[in-house]
C-alpha cells in the first residue's frame, strides 16, 4: 500500500489551522474533485511556514522528512491518475473487486492510521530541492485530476485497475482514494510538525 504509516514523534506544535478540518471530512456530499482541489490547496498554503531546513530534516533513520511527505503525496497521486486514465480507457478488470479492507476505506471515506507495508520504492523517496518544485508538483497534479474527473463522466468504459494492496478499483474509486490519501498524511505531517518545534529546527 502506499505508505499508510507516520512516525510517533513528540512535541507541542500543533499543526497549522488551514490543515486540521481536513483530518475529519468523512462521507461527505461535496465531490471527489471539490475534496481533492481543497486538500491540495492545504498542503500548498502550508509550505508557506517552512524553510528548506525544516522540509528536509529527519527525525530518524526510519522517518520522513516533511519534504519527503509532499515529494512521496505527489508521486503517489500520479500514479492514481495514470490509473484512472487506465480504466477510462478499456473494460478491463471490470469483475475484479477491492478487498473487503478497501471496501471499508471507501464506505469510511478515511484511511486507517496505522503502520501497513508501502511499495519498496517508498524506500526510495527522494528529498525536496525546493519549495517550488512542490509547489509546481502539486499544482500539475491539482489540474490532471480535474481532467481526470471529467473524462470520468464522459467515460462508456467500465474498466478497473488493480491496487497491489487492495484490489480492484474503478476510475471514481481511485479518484476517491487518492484525495483520501493526502487527507491520510496530513496525520503523518502533525507529528513531524511536532518533531520540528520540540527540537527547534529553523
Amino acid at each position: 500500500m502506499f505508505s499508510f504509516f507516520g512516525s510517533p514523534l513528540n512535541g507541542q506544535r500543533s499543526t497549522p489551522g488551514v490543515i486540521l478540518p481536513y483530518l475529519h471530512i468523512m462521507h461527505s456530499k461535496i465531490s471527489p474533485i471539490s475534496n481533492c482541489d481543497a486538500i491540495i490547496d492545504s498542503w500548498i498554503k502550508a509550505l508557506d511556514e517552512y524553510s528548506l531546513s525544516q522540509l528536509i530534516a529527519i527525525p530518524s533513520s526510519n522517518s520522513w522528512s516533511v519534504g519527503q511527505v509532499y515529494v512521496h503525496i505527489i508521486q503517489a497521486a500520479n500514479f492514481f491518475n495514470k490509473q484512472i486514465l487506465a480504466c477510462v480507457s478499456n473494460n478491463d478488470h471490470m469483475d475484479g473487486k477491492p478487498y473487503p479492507e478497501a471496501r471499508s476505506m471507501f464506505n469510511n471515506n478515511d484511511l486507517p492510521d496505522i503502520l501497513l507495508e508501502g511499495p519498496p520504492s517508498n524506500a526510495t523517496t527522494p528529498q525536496p530541492t525546493s519549495k517550488e518544485q512542490l509547489t509546481t508538483g502539486l499544482k500539475n497534479i491539482k489540474e490532471e485530476l480535474r481532467k481526470a474527473e471529467l473524462l470520468i463522466s464522459q467515460t462508456s468504459f467500465k474498466g478497473k485497475a488493480k491496487h497491489f494492496g487492495l484490489g480492484y478499483f474503478t476510475a471514481s474509486e481511485w479518484l476517491q482514494f487518492a484525495e483520501m490519501h493526502f487527507r491520510h498524511h496530513l496525520r503523518q505531517k502533525k507529528r513531524l510538525d511536532e518533531f520540528l518545534a520540540a527540537n527547534n529546527v529553523s
